[in-house]
């Protein structure tokens, strides 16, 4: 049992004795208070009106009445110390020895799992979570405008998983569609294979440059490019080898990229897969009435509730070539029959949201139930990503200009330790940072792109994060964790002490908080607010030359916070450091 649910189910069980209730509705009423920089905060608070509002409580009694009848019963349990009754809310304080020791205790005995093991967790289902994310377009370099989709999906995959979910990562590729053609009719004019075996991607975009400016003044070019589309529908062998070949070349390519990010998929998938099954879909659509033809020739799917036609779908063009939809409800079917998935989110940005909505209305229509375990997680722009040399088109332009930019911070930093490998540190604490900037707001906002102001080694950034963890790391390297030997719970009595001890009650609940929303917002500040917590408490709690007892005390909660701090920066999909 997670520490804050030991309080909360003492407390819980207390009341379900005192009023015939049973303990979880209780328990949905509790939760633990934010820490206050400025004065001594409760531990937790009890909603009376959420017990009125679950009928828990009778709503015709006298609210006031109500809430010091259940004041009085909390005085009765041994782990409430103070309690403050206000009109329909209790906040009150628990033992500060308990506190330290169950949440210390905790820490050891859970380490990794420590959080996600909570109570609060045991509704939600378990099951399988597909998580298509990232999905960038073949043949063309990775473009920096994939990098929410792909850290976006990679931190709900990390949190879906982390609390026992098994998730399978998809990478739906855009591999299909009349720019291969293009591109396939252009590398036949302008292409070379020793080039294409030198700088793949770079070279494949200049041919489209190249074919494309050519196609403006050359109908030629145009009907080339309509003919090598047709060859890759009809399955012709030298136009299949070379699309072939330029999708191999970008998955090799991206997946360099991935590895830098920290990020995995479990399958490469892309609209040719679903080809053939996007016309079954319309064969399905037609059989159950639902596809309607325009005067134009297009197939569509009337989505109005009226049935007037007054929003519709385009399903089929006028040739019979199926559109994205078509394949996106083609792999939607293919999914739920290969990995019989309890739940699928898409992440991509903002402008797709009514893509989704129609694909899910389409999919319901069709009598997928499922469809309503389906999700867009949506996101915002980037404004004003450039690089030193203007304005930024390739991630890896960004990756390597935080990479640049931190190893020149560090390297003028008077604290910087000495390191084997500068450039590797230098790339993960870039990362975090672009991560960590990425990740303070709500996703659906855009907002503006400050490279000095994500490198700050101060403030709410990445950076500070890191060396938080790794000046941790250097203190337990130093003196060991203060797990082994007898521990004291009264020598962390103090504030520093208690504020951080009573900051790490409220993990599990951020993390529930978290995976109702898929906002990763909630566990950077989290993070952060642990960071400066620590930060003060490192500068006031010194380890050096203080008694052996003390030192013990202090090693084991820096060296929880350091486990807590590890696991909250791997949800995020940033790799913790342990020197910098």
């Amino acid at each position: 049992m997670h520490m804050a649910c030991y309080f909360r189910r003492s407390i819980a069980s207390k009341l379900s004795r005192a009023l015939g209730r049973s303990e979880d509705a209780f328990i949905s009423a509790l939760c633990a208070i934010p820490v206050s920089k400025k004065q001594q905060s409760p531990d937790f608070r009890l909603s009376v009106n959420t017990l009125l509002r679950n009928g828990i409580l009778p709503t015709n009694g006298n609210l006031q009445a109500q809430t010091e009848a259940l004041a009085s019963q909390l005085k009765q349990d041994s782990v409430v110390e103070e309690i403050f009754a206000g009109r329909g809310v209790i906040h009150f304080r628990v033992s500060r020895n308990l506190l330290v020791q169950k949440v210390l205790e905790q820490l050891c005995q859970e380490r990794h799992k420590f959080g996600v093991k909570s109570e609060l967790f045991d509704g939600l289902k378990k099951g399988t979570t597909v998580v298509e994310f990232s999905s960038p377009n073949i043949a063309k370099k990775f473009h920096a405008g994939h990098l929410r989709s792909t850290i976006i999906g990679n931190f709900i995959a990390n949190l879906k998983e982390s609390l026992g979910n098994n998730v399978i990562r998809v990478n739906y590729l855009g591999d299909w569609g009349m720019q291969f053609g293009l591109l396939g009719a252009g590398f036949q004019l302008f292409g070379c294979q020793e080039k294409l075996k030198n700088n793949p991607l770079q070279h494949l975009f200049d041919v489209y440059v190249q074919v494309n400016k050519e196609a403006e003044n050359n109908e030629v070019i145009g009907q080339a490019a309509r003919e090598f589309f047709r060859q890759l529908e009809q399955q012709e062998h030298q136009a299949v080898l070379l699309w072939k070949q330029f999708r191999e070349i970008t998955v090799e390519e991206y997946q360099q990229v991935y590895k830098r990010l920290g990020v995995h998929f479990d399958i490469y998938s892309g609209e040719s897969f679903h080809q053939q099954q996007a016309q079954e879909v319309v064969q399905q659509l037609q059989r159950q009435g639902l596809l309607k033809t325009t005067e134009k020739g297009t197939g569509v799917v009337d989505l109005s509730s009226a049935g007037d036609m007054s929003s519709y779908s385009t399903v089929l063009r006028s040739d019979g070539t199926s559109l994205y939809i078509t394949r996106d409800l083609a792999a939607a079917i293919d999914r739920k029959e290969r990995y019989n998935f309890d739940e699928m989110i898409y992440v991509t940005d903002k402008s797709q949201g009514i893509h989704f909505q129609q694909l899910f209305q389409i999919l319901l229509a069709m009598g997928h139930s499922w469809a309503e375990r389906c999700q867009h997680v949506p996101f915002g722009l980037v404004q004003g990503m450039k690089t030193r040399l203007g304005e930024v088109v390739f991630l890896e332009d960004v990756l390597d200009e935080a990479r640049g930019r931190m190893l020149r911070n560090m390297s003028q930093s008077k604290t910087t330790k000495e390191m084997v490998y500068p450039e590797d540190t230098a790339e993960k604490v870039g990362i975090s940072a672009l991560i960590v900037q990425d990740f303070k707001g709500p996703l659906g906002s855009d907002y503006k792109f400050d490279w000095d102001r994500i490198l700050q080694a101060q403030g709410d950034t990445g950076v500070f994060l890191q060396y938080t963890h790794a000046r941790l790391c250097s203190l337990i390297h130093r003196y060991g964790d203060g797990e082994e030997g007898a521990f004291d719970p009264s020598l962390l009595l103090d504030q520093r002490s208690i504020s951080i001890l009573q900051h790490l009650l409220r993990y599990d609940e951020v993390l529930y908080q978290s995976v109702q929303d898929l906002q990763p917002k909630h566990l950077v500040n989290f993070l952060m607010t642990l960071s400066h917590l620590t930060a003060s408490a490192h500068r006031e709690l010194p380890v050096k030359g203080s008694p052996q007892a003390v030192a013990q005390a202090r090693l084991r909660l820096f060296s929880g916070v350091c486990t807590v701090l590890a696991n909250g920066m791997k949800i995020l999909g940033i790799t913790p450091v342990k020197k910098m």
